[in-house]
């Protein structure tokens, strides 16, 4: 054990570390190693403090997102290098895990899991119950199906490993000083930070909240409130078991799925910890009404094994040498969770230089791998990969505290549920974050939650089956969806999209600042445009859609889950620019409708005097109106790729809009559609998703999006000199579009792609395209087996189906079917 003296040291630091758990301490041990001087943690008590001393300390490559696979499989390579560079012993064992299943639809949830991982360079396997037999010889073998293997899972000690890590911060460089409580947080004009203990205030460039359960607390001296709650966890030691001691090996890792828990060998006996139901979990909600107690360091609950009874059981009958074990300890710790489980990851909208690593669910695996994450996007000003899953932006004002209690017992509850494509949770819904069309539709359709917005997915019509039906096949939405496909395809449909996230920017400098975020050029008065921000390295950081609506006054529209995401970095961009400009977040105020079909025009004629024509409003204009008397804001762009319009409104007007438009279209057939219809209906006209084709992994050369990057622009937009050298050298693979022979099954998205027997590359998004009656996808692939005709195949649900690149897109857009009637030729649609 170490001890301190508590002091500063200094009075200025470049970044302050709040908080020396396994988090922190990571991130304090890549940032001195990555050469960063001046690197100071403050830790108000010990090491370790918090959650991580008791933590049940689980290694596994296993994660069913796609970049978080990469911070695990960091991690572990980390750890297995560590005791060497630090001469710090960390206990890391590796006996592999196996994930079990015992019901059909695990399997196939496996199947899935196995397509998402195959491209990546993780070893996972999916093995029959005589291999999960041979692995653990102790289990009751009745009820497995199959198995999910990792090898090189495992656990690793979590004191040792956080006090490795601080050996080799101090060895190159950094400081970590505790006993020191943080009191205060200043925020100067000049961006920096005054960070005030009791012994002194150190001055520093930018500040990173790892505080653990304390984030909360450090979070509120700045007027945050950080969406965070603590979990009461337990697991449960046992004494030596015999038939475990005669063991030659030690046992690999167990989670058996359906028990909902782990189970893994410690010294010669086991060790056990259940993830019970949402209605018998416990929170620690009087921490954040009141806040952590002020003496709580390395504290523990009294245990309660009545309330894991059942799971106890489970194991029992699993393993049954568990009946015969004694229990010798039980451990009752904290452990922090966000609403989604996710952490909380890089630098904070609406604060200059305030980053947070927070809310680690599972933070001895991540604990690694996000201090090295953390480290480069410090450093270098970019994300090293797209993580936008823990941004700490996805949340907002709506998240509120009984918000974050609901989510987050229905996550710790769900922690083993079956992960299904399309999935949706329902605690804590509808947020305050409704449409003003919310309760006039909310019976009609199947809601969708985004960014704490509810939207329909697809409308409901007497015969349908109702309601959320997750699957790993073609389910009750597939023929509705197909329905309003046809909707709009022949006829006229209106969406509800007022989940954009949507900007006013103006001033002085509006002009030059959008000309140096964007890779296109900015748009003229009247007129839209599709924009990319780019990262410093030439990665699409963001897509939105721009409008200058009068000189110098803009309108930025971006997807609901990007809205602080892209804020946060337009903002920074302004500070670091000095640009005169005022930006506006009118997101929660303006609803948004979308009319698109061969009709569109026809409906909406019929609420204006304004002229509609074609050659009066032209394709990617846009101009301010009035429909049935309602002042809209009216852009000819759809993404649907029919002939359509979004008209932005106030919200209060989002219900007498809906009402006047389905009126005047009656005669029409209007009728509704929702996200699930307008993604394939994207997808056929080749249009890009961000988020999927396109995100901080891929440059917009190889997600084709040459037309909207004009790098003969004057202005020197960010990404522009590294696109340069991009092109320059060649692209080593590129997005491509599928047509696949599937049965009852469509690809979504991240899947392998096979070629000769080898994995080749991804799909980004994929969907059944009703006007062509089979499967469609986009994915990437290398240059050399990019071309139209190729053949490949796509692993979905474990079996290799036929696929062929085609080229793009499958239908026409309107304004270029119109186009080309003009000129006389006949266009495919």
């Amino acid at each position: 054990k170490e001890t301190s003296s508590p002091s500063l040291g200094k009075d200025r630091a470049d970044t302050v570390i709040i908080g020396g758990g396994c988090v922190g301490v990571s991130l304090a041990y890549h940032l001195a190693k990555a050469g960063l001087k001046d690197v100071v943690l403050l830790e108000k008590s010990e090491l370790t403090a918090g959650s991580t001393w008791h933590a049940a300390g689980l290694t596994t490559y296993f994660h069913p997102g796609i970049n978080l696979k990469k911070i695990h499989a960091y991690s572990i390579k980390l750890y297995e290098k560590l005791e060497e560079e630090t001469g710090q012993p960390v206990g890391f064992h590796q006996p592999g895990s196996i994930r079990i299943a015992s019901t059909p639809t695990r399997v196939d949830e496996f199947k899935y899991q196995m397509t998402r991982a195959g491209w990546h360079p993780t070893e996972q396997y999916l093995i029959t119950p005589e291999k999960v037999q041979e692995l653990f010889p102790l289990l009751n073998m009745d009820k497995v199906l199959a198995g999910l293997y990792n090898p090189g899972d495992g656990h690793i000690d979590p004191y040792s490993l956080t006090m490795a890590l601080a050996a080799g911060a101090r060895k190159y460089g950094a400081q970590l000083n505790y006993p020191v409580q943080v009191t205060n947080l200043k925020s100067r004009s000049d961006g920096m930070w005054e960070v005030e203990t009791p012994l002194g205030t150190i001055q520093a460039k930018r500040i990173v909240n790892t505080a653990g359960f304390w984030a909360r607390d450090i979070g509120k001296m700045i007027g945050l409130q950080h969406p965070l709650i603590p979990v009461h966890h337990q697991y449960v030691v046992t004494s030596t078991i015999p038939e475990v001691k005669a063991l030659k090996t030690e046992l690999p890792v167990i989670r058996d799925l359906e028990g909902s828990y782990y189970l893994r060998q410690e010294r010669d006996g086991l060790l056990f910890g259940p993830y019970e139901s949402e209605e018998k979990m416990k929170l620690q909600e009087s921490w954040v009404t009141n806040g952590v107690p002020p003496g709580f360091g390395k504290e523990l609950f009294e245990s309660d094994l009545d309330r894991i009874m059942e799971h106890i059981e489970a194991a029992m009958e699993m393993v049954p040498i568990l009946r015969k074990a004694d229990i010798i300890n039980t451990i009752a710790g904290p452990i922090t969770y966000s609403p989604d489980i996710l952490p909380m990851v890089g630098p904070h909208q609406g604060v200059r230089n305030y980053w947070v690593a927070i809310g680690f669910g599972y933070g001895i695996i991540h604990a690694g791998g996000m201090g090295k994450y953390l480290s480069d996007w410090i450093l270098e000003g970019e994300p090293p990969f797209d993580l936008i899953e823990v941004d700490p932006n996805r949340y907002g004002k709506w998240t509120t505290t009984e918000y974050t209690a609901a989510k987050a017992r229905e996550s710790y509850g769900f922690n083993n549920i079956v992960g299904y494509p399309k999935e949706e949770r329902f605690a804590g819904r509808p947020t305050e974050r409704t449409s003003g069309l919310y309760d006039l539709l909310k019976s009609k359709c199947s809601m969708g939650f985004h960014a704490g917005w509810e939207q329909p997915h697809w409308f409901y019509k007497p015969g349908d089956e109702t309601g959320y039906r997750p699957s790993f096949r073609r389910t009750n939405w597939f023929d509705p969806v197909g329905r309003e496909y046809k909707q709009v395809m022949e006829k006229v449909g209106v969406i509800d999209l007022s989940p954009f996230g949507k900007f006013k920017v103006k001033g002085t400098d509006s002009v030059k600042l959008l000309d140096h975020l964007f890779a296109n050029v900015v748009p003229k008065v009247g007129s839209t445009n599709i924009s990319h921000m780019l990262t410093p390295r030439g990665k699409v950081y963001a897509e939105l859609t721009v409008s200058q609506m009068y000189p110098g006054e803009f309108m930025l529209i971006t997807g609901s889950g990007s809205e602080l995401h892209d804020l946060r970095w337009i903002e920074e961009k302004v500070t670091r620019g000095g640009y005169k400009v005022e930006i506006e977040n009118v997101t929660d105020e303006m609803g948004v409708l979308s009319v698109a079909g061969p009709y569109a025009r026809q409906v909406l004629q019929k609420l204006t005097n304004e002229d509609l024509s074609d050659g009066s409003f032209k394709f990617l204009q846009c101009r301010h109106l009035k429909l049935s008397n309602i002042a809209v804001t009216a852009i000819r762009i759809s993404y649907t790729g029919e002939l359509g319009w979004e008209l932005y409104h106030r919200k209060e007007d989002s219900v007498p809009l809906y009402s006047a438009i389905m009126e005047a279209g009656q005669k029409h057939g209007i009728d509704d559609f929702g996200t699930y219809a307008l993604n394939t209906l994207r997808l056929e006209k080749g249009f890009r998703a961000w988020g999927a084709e396109m995100n901080c992994d891929t440059n917009p050369l190889e997600a084709g999006l040459d037309y909207f990057v004009k790098l003969n622009k004057a202005a020197d937009f960010t990404g522009k000199q590294a696109l340069k050298q991009i092109k320059e050298k060649g692209l080593k693979r590129r997005l491509v579009y599928l047509t696949l022979e599937t049965d009852n099954i469509d690809p979504e998205g991240n899947e392998s792609v096979w070629h000769n027997g080898k994995v080749i590359g991804n799909t980004t998004s994929g969907c059944f395209s009703y006007g062509a009656q089979q499967s469609l996808a986009f994915a990437y692939v290398p240059m050399e087996l990019s071309k139209v005709g190729q053949k490949l195949e796509v692993e979905l649900l474990g079996k290799n189906y036929p696929a062929t690149i085609i080229q793009e897109p499958l239908v026409l857009t309107e304004p270029t079917r119109v186009r080309l009637q003009r000129k006389g030729e006949s266009p495919k649609i």
